[in-house]
């Protein structure tokens, strides 16, 4: 890594603090929103970073990230919204709690495991990247594509509440990547004649149209809908120094649970905050308090959505794998501006590696920080006009697609992925695969590709090189284990 009084003066010149202010905050705001998303932002912001250089760009892009996991929990507590799907396990508590009488106590704690959770996963990114990285220059290229399989098995197994679905969404992200320029040979194929589609279709209309445009529609649809809302103005937020003894391991549990299902492909925060929550229900002295304004509830759920970050930070900088949504357009933005995550970042920009880790701490200071002066207030953001808000927010659609090559196609795919959102959300096929699979999908063409020129058009090393066997036993296993909670009867439900 590079030095460290570079990184630290880089880290305080007035340009990053404000970006990271502004970031954080940005996030924030939109988490605590219902319908806004981290990825929505963040996909919205990308446009914006192209006048910057790398660096400044990911201390804005990456705090937009650690504020908008941290901001739905605003909403959730007080409204009964989760304000990110990161946040729906802090609705079975927190709004009880809050409703009983101690928002500022239900605000608190949230806040306060928020900051334990960020804290924790970055001292794991700190600690299990570089030796991440250094062990995957070991791999070859049919172990990449192994580890890219699994990672794609992984995805789906997890898509939603069935496997066939997620496989299906996951396929389609593939099929979609694949018009354009072969990332294996540079050979044109599947444009139909259309010359604009020689260069395939780019990552972030895709994204800005499944994930914003789409949202835009349900939005619209759903206007009149009205919410429950706990008035916190009177009640001052209540953390207590008591409280860090009081649930260290719940915290430290939760934090750790949180960063590695993090580090898991495409498992994300909002599994992260299930598993924390059943872990912490599992061993508390009172689980029959869980749903009904359970403090140890709240601290699991939100430690472990905000460890999430951390986490799946660690194989996006280590491996060049996107952990999330949101780290398949942090994938984007290192390539549009040069850089080339996996092992080759820490040898050819240990700095920018050093303004990741040093952004992940300062970002969670300042939404820790933000939350703590103005979370009271934010909670009125969710009964913003949204006849106001959302032809502002079409705007920026349509502005960062066009302003990506400065040509109307990007804006009607956008618009064309747009509409397929709608569908695949009313198909319940899930996004995350489809995303995560067209970001992966050239990448394990590529990697195949360049291992059947190494074995000379053989495909043995797949299985021979132990790496690659291991990849794609733990993809056969994890799709077995998948299927049998799929096609094993259910209980009786009385």
């Amino acid at each position: 890594m590079s030095g460290l009084p570079e990184l630290i003066s880089f880290m305080l010149t007035p340009t990053a603090l404000v970006l990271m202010a502004v970031g954080t905050s940005l996030g924030i705001l939109v988490g605590a929103i219902p319908g806004l998303t981290g990825a929505m932002l963040i996909a919205l912001s990308l446009p914006l970073t192209f006048a910057m250089g790398g660096d400044p760009a990911l201390v804005l892009l990456i705090s937009m990230y650690v504020g908008s996991v941290s901001g739905g929990l605003i909403t959730a507590t007080l409204l009964r919204m989760p304000g990110t799907p990161a946040s729906m396990m802090t609705t079975l508590d927190g709004y009880p709690l809050a409703k009983g009488g101690q928002p500022g106590r239900a605000l608190g704690l949230g806040i306060g495991a928020s900051l334990c959770g960020g804290l924790v996963s970055w001292v794991i990114l700190v600690l299990l990247s570089q030796p991440m990285a250094v062990w995957s220059t070991k791999l070859g290229a049919f172990d990449f594509f192994s580890l890219v399989m699994m990672a794609l098995v992984l995805i789906a197994s997890v898509g939603g509440t069935s496997l066939s679905r997620g496989l299906l969404s996951g396929m389609l992200g593939i099929l979609v990547a694949m018009p354009g320029a072969s990332p294996a040979t540079g050979e044109i194929r599947w444009t139909l004649g259309f010359h604009t589609l020689d260069d395939g279709f780019k990552l972030l209309p895709v994204l800005i149209g499944l994930f914003a445009v789409s949202q835009i529609v349900h939005e619209l649809l759903t206007l009149h809908q009205p919410a429950t809302r706990v008035d916190a103005a009177q009640s001052s937020l209540d953390w207590r120094w008591s409280d860090w003894t009081r649930y260290k391991i719940n915290l430290l549990r939760s934090s750790l649970l949180g960063t590695f299902i993090g580090i898991l492909p495409g498992i994300g925060a909002n599994i992260g905050s299930v598993v924390a929550y059943s872990a912490a229900k599992n061993s508390s002295k009172t689980p029959e308090q869980f749903g009904k304004g359970s403090e140890e509830g709240i601290i699991a759920s939100e430690a472990a959505n905000n460890a999430t970050v951390g986490g799946a930070l660690i194989p996006l900088i280590a491996l060049g794998i996107p952990g999330s949504v949101i780290d398949a357009i942090l994938l984007g933005a290192l390539v549009i501006h040069g850089l080339q995550p996996g092992p080759f970042l820490f040898e050819n920009n240990p700095q920018t590696v050093g303004v990741i880790m040093a952004t992940m701490l300062f970002a969670n200071l300042f939404m820790f920080g933000f939350l703590w002066l103005f979370a009271k207030r934010l909670a009125g953001l969710a009964s913003l006009p949204r006849y106001i808000l959302l032809p502002i927010i079409l705007t920026f659609c349509v502005v960062g697609s066009y302003a990506l090559a400065n040509r109307m196609f990007d804006v009607w795919v956008m618009l064309g992925f747009g509409l397929v959102g709608v569908l695949m959300d009313r198909w319940k096929i899930p996004a995350a695969p489809f995303v995560i699979g067209f970001v992966l999908g050239p990448i394990a063409e590529e990697h195949l590709s360049a291992g059947l020129m190494e074995s000379g058009g053989s495909y043995l090393p797949l299985i021979t090189r132990p790496f690659s066997l291991v990849f794609l036993l733990l993809a056969f296993c994890l799709l077995l284990w998948s299927l049998r909670s799929v096609l094993s009867p259910k209980e009786h439900q009385p």
